[in-house]
């Protein structure tokens, strides 16, 4: 995206994030402190021949929504998740759940919808999960008629909305600051093992009920597939697994973000340092945000080079609000567990280079492999025919794994990012989701 991109270089050029390279024996590595200068030349050619190479190809695309009004910041923009919530008339609380590591992850409740808080009686509780660099807001980034949270409020569905350690929301810890290169010694497997766990038995303490419904898009369905294949128990919690683009092992991935995959891990972090990875400091959002107001096709052009081509379903009369909130940051090492993903086809947790470190974290000398086959909960699964992270090769591998599918889906025209904002997603995806959950009570 646009904005990582040009954070990435805003990043580099102040020295942000500068850390020692690890080595992939473990040991404490002796290596200087590279010049932030190195980092930025780098990254600015890489950058510029990307996004040139892709904006000289897309030429005049069209997109099926343009601005109301030119040049005129959506109000959204700098609300945070609750604020934006109440901003369009539904109640909204905020929660801290503390996982069983330390972490404490915020979570935002939709309780009920607009016109349905009337009923009190108790409402079957849904619990969503953010991708990747993303947080809560990319369910509610569109209007209540087109965003995903909305509509299952206004269905009668009490909602939970997830932030993933190291994000925006979740940056605080019980003992660790995020100062602390240890604070972002996570990747998706801790996501999975300890965050979902933790909120899953706070929504179900918190509504006195026994099951839920859950939602992962992109990481967010990773981490469940983690979360379910390793504790059994938690599984039981949960009446169907709703995955949307849903990437596992991603050796065919075709996104330009896999050039990094082919970096080694030394170079990785000598690159992007040992902490986090696309954290979004708040004096550049403005600026980032106006770019993308008077210059909204550049932005565009940048999420279609990452994420896949669909522009038509594109709404661009949210595209400040997307680029407002994105990226939301994560972890380096999270980055290299990606990198690993893409790497080797077995679906497993984040490798840390020597028999001894594997040992300590898994009770075994190498990365624990995800059993995604002893998963009994109904699956459903959509996929994008356009998609770059999650190509037809790596959804049919996954697919494959699974024992209790209950419904697939490939919709040829999407991208990795209509599953959240597509203007043709209520219609397409979020009803039949609602549908297949009123099959499972």
């Amino acid at each position: 995206m646009l904005y990582s991109s040009l954070l990435l270089t805003c990043q580099m050029s102040l020295g942000w994030g500068l850390g020692f390279p690890c080595s992939q024996s473990c040991e404490k590595n002796s290596l200087k402190e590279r010049e932030p200068y190195f980092r930025m030349k780098v990254w600015i050619v890489i950058i510029a021949v990307c996004l040139l190479e892709r904006i000289t190809t897309l030429g005049g695309f069209y997109t099926s929504e343009e601005p109301a009004v030119k040049h005129t910041v959506n109000p959204e923009c700098f609300l945070n998740v609750t604020e934006t919530i109440q901003y369009h008339g539904y109640p909204s609380e905020e929660h801290h759940v503390e996982t069983e590591d330390g972490y404490i992850l915020t979570v935002i409740r939709i309780p009920h919808g607009r016109h349905n808080g009337t009923n009190k009686g108790s409402r079957p509780t849904i619990f969503l999960l953010h991708s990747v660099l993303g947080d809560a807001s990319h369910w509610v980034s569109n209007l209540p008629q087109n965003s995903l949270g909305f509509i299952l409020a206004d269905a009668g569905y009490d909602v939970f909305l997830g932030n993933s350690r190291g994000n925006t929301y979740s940056l605080n810890h019980k003992t660790l600051n995020p100062k602390e290169q240890k604070f972002w010694e996570f990747s998706f497997h801790e996501m999975g093992y300890y965050d979902i766990p933790a909120v899953i038995n706070f929504i179900l303490k918190k509504t006195a009920q026994e099951q839920l419904y859950f939602i992962g898009h992109s990481e967010g369905s990773t981490a469940g597939f983690i979360a379910f294949s390793t504790r059994p128990k938690l599984a039981e919690k949960v009446k169907v697994f709703f995955a949307l683009a849903p990437p596992t092992s991603i050796p065919f991935s075709t996104t330009p973000l896999t050039i990094l995959a082919r970096l080694s891990e030394t170079t990785f972090r000598m690159i992007f340092g040992n902490k986090g990875l696309f954290q979004y400091p708040t004096f550049l959002r403005k600026p980032f945000t106006t770019l993308c107001v008077y210059h909204p096709r550049l932005c565009a052009s940048v999420l279609f080079f990452v994420a896949g081509y669909n522009a038509p379903n594109l709404n661009m009369s949210r595209l400040d609000i997307y680029t407002a909130h994105n990226p939301a940051g994560t972890s380096v090492q999270n980055g290299l567990h990606w990198r690993q993903s893409h790497r080797t086809k077995p679906f497993r947790a984040y490798d840390y280079g020597c028999p001894k470190k594997n040992m300590e974290k898994y009770n075994q000398t190498a990365p624990l492999i995800y059993k995604i086959k002893n998963i009994k909960i109904p699956i459903a699964i959509w996929t994008g025919g356009q998609d770059f992270f999650v190509i037809p090769e790596d959804a049919a591998m996954l697919s494959s794994q699974i024992s209790n599918l209950i419904y697939k889906k490939q919709i040829p025209e999407w991208e990795h990012l209509d599953f959240i904002w597509g203007l043709d997603a209520p219609e397409r995806l979020y009803m039949d989701i609602i549908k297949i959950a009123k099959k499972f009570p």
